[in-house]
């Protein structure tokens, strides 16, 4: 079966993802849905309006890739049409929106997946596979890192530099180390977080955030995040356990590495390793995943529910730093 892809939205992430689209077997972007029509084209096939979309491109699978603030609106849509639907990160702006999207889809039985693809990328994947084999023994404290410019979106309004509609870095940026790190350590208790948030002085050209999580089993981790590195875009993780260390920072010409403790006792025994010789880009691995679940008719490898607690951790993060306090979950 060829599955026929209807993308909404073709901006960044977007043009991304048409990319992808067309470069997938069992796949064909037949229809892309954008205002900004000279965008649309350069993604795919354009149409002017969502019912002209469904009606003449007939897709199968709504992809969608708007600014945060308009992924109910579409997942809605898409759910009443009987479509399956990949919706990118973050899930939404609200719990409520969450709650709404996922009530929407588990009502008209369709298959949805969201875009948090830093678990597909090599390394993150790569160290996952190590800390669920043992290799870090019980895992105890874990650092990551994620820093950048601030999002340029050419001369066009900036909806990034508006903390109601964006969430900042918390929720658009750091929310895919709060979902690697469930997905890896299991479900966080306590979230307490310091940064410039909603700070007026500095929001719209700088933000920063640091973020404490400490999780069900005991283990602790601190979170950065920067719109305010002008060195270019950086990731950096340590995972620290009794068994030994796994390391990662994007820099390096070997991006991750394992310092384990050998069996004997004695010291540490490095093993480096650069999982990006895979070769494979992580957001056509992200949506090959999607359609292969649809194939064999399993659930998606990342649901909605995922995306949700996702979301309530970052959205826990924004309340600390605007209250000072810690927020348990």
């Amino acid at each position: 079966m060829t599955y026929r892809v209807g993308l909404i939205g073709a901006g960044t992430m977007g043009s991304t993802h048409a990319r992808h689209w067309n470069a997938l077997p069992g796949a064909e972007l037949v229809g892309v849905l954008d205002p900004r029509r000279d965008a649309a084209h350069a993604a795919g096939p354009v149409f002017s309006d969502w019912d002209t979309l469904l009606s003449q491109a007939k897709p199968d699978i709504i992809d969608v890739c708007t600014p945060t603030p308009f992924h109910r609106e579409y997942v809605e849509r898409a759910a009443a049409a009987g479509k399956a639907i990949f919706v990118e990160k973050p899930m939404a702006r609200t719990l409520a929106d969450c709650d709404a999207m996922i009530a929407a889809t588990e009502r008209a039985g369709v298959p949805v997946m969201s875009g948090h693809v830093l678990r597909y990328f090599a390394e993150y994947a790569a160290a996952k596979r190590l800390v669920d084999a043992g290799g870090v023994g019980t895992p105890v404290a874990i650092r990551t890192a994620r820093m950048a410019g601030f999002p340029d979106l050419g001369g066009r309004p900036n909806w990034y530099a508006d903390p109601e509609q964006s969430g900042g870095l918390v929720l658009d940026m750091i929310l895919h180390d709060f979902d690697w790190l469930r997905w890896t350590f299991g479900p966080v208790s306590r979230v307490f977080a310091r940064g410039l948030y909603g700070q007026k002085a500095h929001f719209g050209r700088l933000d920063y955030a640091l973020v404490t999580l400490r999780f069900e089993s005991g283990a602790l981790a601190h979170v950065t995040g920067s719109w305010a590195h002008p060195g270019g875009f950086r990731t950096t993780l340590e995972i620290a356990g009794d068994g030994g260390m796994i390391t990662h920072d994007s820099a390096a010409s070997a991006p991750l590495a394992a310092s384990l403790r050998s069996t004997g006792g004695g010291g540490g025994v490095a093993v480096p390793e650069s999982p990006m010789a895979e070769g494979e880009d992580p957001y056509y691995l992200e949506i090959a995943a999607f359609v292969a679940a649809l194939e064999k008719g399993e659930p998606p490898p990342v649901t909605l529910q995922d995306a949700r607690e996702a979301t309530r951790i970052a959205l826990a993060a924004l309340e600390s730093i605007e209250t000072g306090k810690a927020v348990t979950l």
